[in-house]
This record gives structure tokens, C-alpha cells and sequence, in this order.
């Protein structure tokens, strides 16, 4: 049987989700294996180095480097406050003394009579990992972090921006055709995750990020709109880390397209329930998509499920177009043809044949990706 190796996007209703929670420097782990999870748990904690400040002491009492220790108050290790005095030059006979005062509160870190500078260091910046999603630890990465796994519902998108975001789950259309509009977003939504349909304008959106929202998944959205949020343009490196309180996940595509019946029917099912997002992503190497985590409520550690998702493409498979002029398309594989094909462009490529709303379409098989599902 001919087979289409690519990625896809996943909408499984029930999973093994496992995540790292890791620290960007060592610290300490706070959670052991086994130990049962909520979002909000601190997993691992650590201080980051704060900042450094050079202080050009020589110069600034007009003195030359090697003299600065007799003018000197503080020593190495030393921790000061900001405006407290840290050098005083002994004047002429007792007088015109010239003072330096300490411009910010941190640690002497170290003293050079051959630059006649000083360093300060700013006090360091507690950092915590928390658990994102609820779950079970299942290992600890000694002074790093922990895996952790649970039983989800789990949704992919094809574009997202912001960070992670948790909250319940509200599906605010009827039909995953609808537009999701300002007067369908209110108060009640502060910190909520609000679910709509094929598309939200900017102005929409703008409204969502006033009240606080805490994500938006829709359908589609103006890629030339994401310039205006973010305040400068989006290349294609990773996203995820924009300081915007309000994530956005695309699960279709740019434009006004009507959100996949799955993904739809899934996320109402869970209407109200608590969720976890992530709008990171990453469209070259290394790919990364934004994604929903609906833990259900089973325990985590009964539920072992294995996927075939690496058989890729074949006949049968639930397929989206991901290249214009059918961008979006969802349908079902009919034929991989084995033989190389000629298209508009000349060129030479494998292609698929795929029923979208009873309609034949041969698409190369580049153009697609596998939508998983269970």
C-alpha cells in the first residue's frame, strides 16, 4: 500500500499527553513521581543571575584606578542599597570631599585597582516552573524539572501567538461556520477560554485582550491583522513568547474558514471544562503547533494508547491542503498514485487524490497533512 510520510495535525479525544517542564538554568525539583498535579503547582524553582552594573568609580571621583581602594567603603560580597555611600575621596584638608553613592541594590561582586571599576550585581530573579496541565509526574529530571503525563483530549492548530494559558472552556457559536463577533464577548469571559467558529476580526479580538481573555481558539484570522497586535511583523520563527495576555490559536488557516467539523465537535463536548493552550509554533524544522489539552478524568496512569500516526499519509486518511489555491480543504484520501505526475508548473511530483465535499481533487502530496484523529 503507498504511503505519504508527513506531519499532521492531531485531534485525538483521548490520549496520553506527556510534557517537560524544565528550567532554563539548575535548581530545585519541588514534585516527586507520582505525585498528582494541578495546573497551577510549582514543579521546580530556581534564581536567575539579575543584572550586572559597571561602576567607573576612578573616573567618576577623579582619581586614578590604583587609588580607589583607600576611597572604597565596601568590599567584595558587600550587599548595599540603592543611595547608600560606597566610595569617599578624603578631600583637602578635610574638606571638597567628592562621594558616590550605590545607583542601584545589589551584591559587590568584584573590585579592579587596574580598571578602576566596580561591579554590582542586581539581586536575583526567583523563577518557577509550573505544571501547565494537571497530570501525574511520571520522572524527575534531577534539578531541572519532571515529565508529566495525563489522560487528554488533545487538538493541535496550524497557527497560534502567546504563551501558555489555562481556563474553562466556553464555545460562544453555534455552528462552526460563525463568525466570532464583539457582541458574543462580555465580562463573564475574563480568564476564560473562548471557542468560535470560521473567523475573528481584529477589532474582536482587541475587544478579547480589553476584557482579559485569557485564549481565543477560531478558525481562521488576517495574517496582515498580526502586525497590528503584536506592534511589528511576523517572520516565521517560533512564536509564543509575545507579551500579549490574550493567546491566539488558528486551527485552520489565514482568511475566513469555517473551523474542521472534528475539532468543532470536540471542543463542544468539553464546553466548560477546564483546558490548558499553548499558542507557541514553529513552521520550519523542528516543528512545533499550538495545541489544547483537555485532561479528562480518568487516571492517567490506567490509560496506556498507542497511535499509528507514523503509517503517515495512505488511503482513508483524513487529510488538509495546506497550500493555495485550496488552502484549509479537509477530505479523505482516495488514491496515492505511485507514478510522478506533471502539474501547473511543470514540475514532476507525487500527488494524491482526495474527496473534498464530493469533489475530486489531485493535490501534490507536499501540500497536505495528516489531520490524526481517534
Amino acid at each position: 500500500m503507498a504511503h505519504s510520510y508527513t506531519p499532521g495535525l492531531k485531534v485525538l479525544k483521548s490520549t496520553i499527553v506527556e510534557k517537560v517542564r524544565r528550567l532554563p538554568i539548575k535548581g530545585k525539583v519541588t514534585k516527586s513521581v507520582g505525585d498528582i498535579l494541578s495546573p497551577d503547582d510549582i514543579v521546580a524553582t530556581t534564581d536567575l543571575p539579575g543584572n550586572v552594573q559597571i561602576i567607573k568609580i576612578a573616573s567618576m571621583l577623579n582619581i586614578g584606578p590604583a587609588d580607589i581602594f583607600d576611597s572604597l567603603k565596601v568590599k567584595e560580597g558587600d550587599h548595599v542599597k540603592k543611595g547608600d555611600l560606597i566610595a569617599q575621596t578624603e578631600g583637602i584638608f578635610g574638606f571638597f570631599k567628592s562621594e558616590l553613592f550605590a545607583p542601584i541594590e545589589g551584591t559587590i561582586e568584584s573590585i579592579s585597582d587596574i580598571t578602576g571599576q566596580i561591579i554590582m550585581r542586581e539581586a536575583p530573579v526567583p523563577v518557577e516552573i509550573d505544571a501547565y496541565m494537571s497530570g501525574s509526574v511520571k520522572t524527575v529530571i534531577p534539578e531541572e524539572g519532571v515529565a508529566i503525563v495525563t489522560n487528554a483530549a488533545f487538538i493541535q492548530g496550524i497557527f497560534g501567538i502567546g504563551g501558555e494559558a489555562r481556563g474553562n472552556i466556553n464555545i460562544l457559536v453555534k455552528d462552526r461556520s460563525k463568525e466570532l463577533t464583539e457582541n458574543l464577548i462580555n465580562e463573564t469571559h475574563k480568564g476564560k477560554i473562548i471557542v468560535g467558529g470560521s473567523f475573528i476580526s481584529l477589532k474582536t479580538f482587541k475587544k478579547a485582550m480589553e476584557i482579559e481573555v485569557a485564549g481565543v481558539v477560531i478558525g481562521g484570522f488576517n495574517y496582515y491583522d498580526l502586525e497590528e497586535i503584536l506592534g511589528y511583523k511576523l517572520g516565521v520563527a517560533i512564536t509564543g513568547s509575545e507579551e500579549i495576555n490574550t493567546s491566539l490559536i488558528v486551527t485552520e488557516g489565514y482568511g475566513n474558514i469555517q473551523m474542521g467539523k472534528r475539532t468543532f465537535e470536540l471542543l463542544s463536548k468539553h464546553n466548560n471544562n477546564f483546558v490548558s493552550i499553548n499558542g507557541a509554533t514553529q513552521i520550519r524544522a523542528g516543528v512545533i503547533r499550538p495545541e489544547i489539552v483537555i485532561p479528562l478524568k480518568e487516571n492517567v496512569l490506567d490509560v496506556i494508547k498507542t497511535s499509528d500516526s507514523n503509517m503517515g499519509i495512505q488511503k482513508g486518511s483524513l487529510v488538509r491542503v495546506i497550500r493555495a489555491p485550496h488552502f484549509g480543504s479537509m477530505g479523505m484520501v482516495l488514491e496515492l498514485p505511485p507514478e510522478l505526475q506533471k502539474m501547473e508548473s511543470e514540475t514532476m511530483v507525487r500527488v494524491a487524490k482526495i474527496n473534498v465535499d464530493g469533489n475530486e481533487l489531485t493535490i501534490p502530496r507536499s501540500n497536505l497533512e495528516m489531520v490524526e484523529t481517534d
